[in-house]
């Protein structure tokens, strides 16, 4: 065997024993806790979050530090120096592994970018047609949510907690910031939208503006938001000023 057929074996082999470290429930919700966290977490906070001991807590974030998931320092929680030994908190590395952590979803944009194609208009461009199939499909989603779960009349609050499944099931790691406003940690379409961010968060913008449509949620709107290492756009209240692309448009 080769030293590159090695490398990639062992590259293999880390990546298995990252995702068999995520197989167990309470491991993989303390991992998400921390991710989203944007912060060092200490044990007893990845403990309360998931409803177990602090000793199993710390059993399970050695597991996750052991399998290059997460990493481990001492650190005053606010930088306050305090008598006696420093707690040990956690925080994500930027491993990335084969099931890729953050999710990606470039089979979705390529899905709608395909149909954007096969349906683009005599009248319209190529980035027209891309955002006008975007929209299309995030509002059949939420059209299909609502007639699933039935929820009469949606306001900010609970419309954007009707939101979160879809938003984790797609990988945008939704973070409540307010009652009325979502964060979303993750780019699913990372990295394709920093080659093409003005086609590929206004796809984003209008898949997630489809999805509030089709719910039906009042007093919310999907706004261009960009953050270093976050999602382009922020779910929030009608009022919510507008991005600099949005802005500018």
């Amino acid at each position: 065997m080769t030293s590159d057929s090695t490398a990639q074996a062992d590259t293999g082999d880390s990546a298995i024993d990252s995702v068999s470290v995520l197989s167990e429930d309470s491991r993989r919700r303390m991992f998400a806790f921390i991710r989203r966290a944007g912060r060092a977490v200490t044990r007893d906070e990845a403990a309360a979050s998931v409803g177990i001991s602090r000793k199993l807590a710390a059993f399970h974030l050695d597991k996750l530090v052991a399998a290059g998931l997460l990493r481990a320092r001492y650190e005053t929680p606010g930088g306050i120096r305090k008598v006696g030994r420093q707690p040990k908190v956690y925080e994500p590395t930027d491993t990335q592994i084969t099931v890729s952590i953050p999710d990606r979803r470039h089979e979705l944009l390529a899905d709608l970018l395909l149909d954007a194609v096969l349906s683009e208009g005599d009248d319209e461009s190529a980035a027209e047609a891309a955002i006008r199939t975007a929209e299309l499909r995030g509002r059949h989603l939420g059209e299909a949510a609502r007639e699933e779960t039935r929820p009469g009349r949606l306001g900010p609050e609970r419309g954007l907690t009707i939101c979160e499944p879809l938003l984790d099931e797609y990988g945008y790691e939704p973070v409540r910031e307010t009652p009325t406003r979502l964060r979303l940690r993750n780019c699913p379409f990372h990295p394709l939208a920093a080659k093409a961010p003005e086609l590929v968060c206004g796809m984003n913008q209008a898949f997630l503006s489809g999805y509030l449509h089709g719910l039906e949620i009042s007093g919310i709107r999907a706004v261009l938001a960009p953050e270093p290492g976050e999602c382009c756009v922020r779910l929030g209240p009608s009022d919510l000023a507008p991005g600099p692309s949005e802005a500018e448009g």
